[in-house]
């Protein structure tokens, strides 16, 4: 049984899919949950599934406390999900093409430092894409640059708002991330 670690920061929707997708499944199981939001309301999510949650700060992040966690733990893939602070290259280093991202476009298009959430659907609106879609990459150490794992595409040529587009982009991640997860733990 694989170990599957979500590091996250917000409302938790993937987090919780992935949760739910591993939870009566032979492949892998969600371990745990850490975060560096004491309000984030994955945690509830995690804790509601009876996955144990971590939560620590951004000095913590950086100064091997999370290392020191992780290794505890020996995950076989760490997953990002909506997690919002750069992660240390300590930690990318120690687990090299085990650390996955969601990111909400298809990158390089839309990718980098501040792009993320609503700031990828308002850039996409204002310079009238016609589709969006999602990417689930590798992470590496610099922001949506690492080794692209997968991408989903959908037309947007009707969205007037980032909401309608934000919609539309959260149906392809909770309908893929959890399934190209599962690939990736066993391949």
């Amino acid at each position: 049984m694989k170990k599957i670690v979500i590091f996250a920061s917000g409302s938790g929707s993937n987090a919780e899919k992935i949760i739910l997708h591993f939870k009566n499944n032979s492949q892998g199981n969600v371990v745990a949950v850490l975060s560096n939001n004491l309000h984030a309301k994955v945690l509830e999510k995690a804790e509601n599934n009876d996955v144990p949650t971590v939560i620590f700060d951004k000095t913590a992040l950086s100064d091997g406390t999370v290392l020191s966690k992780i290794n505890e733990i020996q995950p076989d893939l760490i997953v990002l999900a909506g997690f919002l602070l750069k992660f240390p290259e300590s930690i990318i280093a120690a687990y090299p093409n085990k650390i996955v991202n969601i990111h909400p476009a298809l990158l390089p298009k839309y990718g980098g430092k501040g792009m993320y959430g609503m700031h990828v659907h308002k850039a996409v609106l204002e310079n009238k894409e016609t589709e969006t879609g999602i990417s689930i990459h590798y992470v590496n150490e610099h922001y949506d640059e690492g080794g692209i794992v997968f991408q989903a595409t959908a037309n947007i040529e009707k969205c007037q708002t980032p909401e309608e587009i934000a919609e539309i982009v959260h149906q392809l991640e909770h309908l893929h991330y959890p399934s190209v997860i599962e690939k990736l733990i066993t391949k």
